[in-house]
């Protein structure tokens, strides 16, 4: 199980951006629309559930949800284009949902970037760990 990464958004376009000038697998155009469709969130200004999350992808769980920890497959393509298996979801809980809920963190391993979403993966925030 990997650790949570420290990095701010412009570290993650940057790494994007030395893949592709170093001739990366993706295209610059399809990261470059995902990117517009990611925004970003300070650590500090996520509920404190996904603080909680957070924590137990840092110690590798237990999680709450046996689908923790899974490929999460991008197949709405709003995260930049990765290869299959790049990105891991888990579930933040949502309080008084019987369910598990629309929220989740989803992870991508190579430039250590995590994710927020509170509405299923319509869109995602880049979590800026440093604020």
């Amino acid at each position: 199980m990997r650790f949570p990464p420290r990095i701010t958004r412009l570290g993650a376009a940057v790494a994007v951006l030395g893949t592709v000038l170093a001739g990366g697998t993706g295209t610059a155009g399809a990261d470059e629309a995902s990117a517009a469709a990611v925004g970003s969130v300070c650590y500090g200004d996520l509920p404190s559930q996904a603080h909680d999350t957070l924590d137990l992808i840092a110690r590798g769980g237990p999680f709450p949800y046996a689908q923790d920890g899974s490929v999460f497959q991008n197949r709405e393509g709003v995260l930049p284009r990765r290869t299959s298996g790049y990105y891991h979801e888990y579930t933040v809980i949502t309080p008084g949902s019987p369910t598990r809920g629309a929220r989740r963190i989803v992870t991508g391993e190579e430039y250590r970037e995590d994710y927020y979403t509170a509405d299923h993966y319509v869109s995602f925030d880049l979590i800026d760990h440093t604020c």
